[in-house]
């Protein structure tokens, strides 16, 4: 019988870390910053939301971690460049990066013009392949890391009611973008992993004219309601950790069970 060596609490512990995080100045980029820093990492905040980043620089200094911005869109490869340059500068590496930036909306695809696809697609896929790039020149240099891309269950499934070709299809390219990379970059020691939220609370869907659609929403799933942009933390904190050391290539299903009906 082997000796019981597992230090639980030591496994999802990023002290020590650094971490970058798109889409940091609202919603679950937002929560995702706040909640590696409560495990212990240093945390690079990225959005085009200047008032947003300050506010998750602010919350996460407030606890006593360590955070800084830098504003900027994922459409602009110059602009991640220089804020993983910003990273090495201030702490040295980059050991995790978490890419939650993307917008969303509807309609048929024979009344949407060819700019609503392009910028769904452009914000979406095109930045989250910017955010890589950038990141991983840095996370090789630091011996390897982590990525975790923000995807969707839209990237898995068809949602009832929902029209968003667009949408749909530029979250079903981020995970096999993500599988892509993890291959790509398996010899880095570079991870790539994805996380598929179902609906979940942001203040997007939470507005008082989504009320009648979010109830829709919270009807179709398994579980009865929609998820807190909370309860992607642990998921994000989980493949950022020691803890998923053997995972790369998954797309993590975070839905309530919508994709079993």
């Amino acid at each position: 019988m082997s000796d019981f060596t597992i230090n639980a609490a030591k496994l999802f512990d990023l002290s020590g870390r650094v971490a970058m995080v798109t889409g940091a100045g609202s919603g679950i980029g937002q929560c995702i910053a706040q909640a590696l820093a409560s495990a212990g990492a240093k945390v690079v905040c990225f959005d085009v939301q200047e008032a947003g980043i300050a506010d998750t620089v602010f919350s996460i200094k407030n606890r006593g971690g360590e955070a800084i911005h830098y504003t900027g869109d994922v459409c602009d490869f110059e602009s991640l460049c220089a804020a993983v340059k910003l990273t090495d500068d201030t702490f040295g590496r980059l050991d995790i990066s978490v890419n939650a930036a993307g917008i969303a909306n509807a309609n048929p695809a024979l009344e949407m013009d060819v700019g609503q696809w392009q910028r769904v697609i452009d914000i979406n896929l095109t930045g989250i392949w910017h955010s890589c790039k950038a990141q991983a020149e840095l996370m090789e240099k630091s011996g390897g890391g982590s990525i975790v891309n923000i995807a969707s269950m839209s990237g898995v499934i068809i949602n009832r009611g929902l029209e968003q070709a667009h949408y749909n299809t530029s979250k079903a390219g981020v995970i096999h973008l993500t599988k892509s990379l993890a291959m790509e970059w398996v010899d880095k020691k570079i991870r790539v992993n994805s996380i598929s939220p179902g609906y979940t609370a942001t203040p997007m869907n939470t507005r008082p004219e989504m009320v009648h659609q979010t109830k829709e929403f919270e009807r179709q799933t398994p579980m009865g309601r929609m998820a807190s942009v909370e309860e992607m933390a642990g998921p994000a904190i989980f493949l950022s950790s020691d803890a998923a050391s053997y995972c790369t290539g998954v797309d993590l299903l975070v839905d309530g069970g919508f994709v079993c009906w």
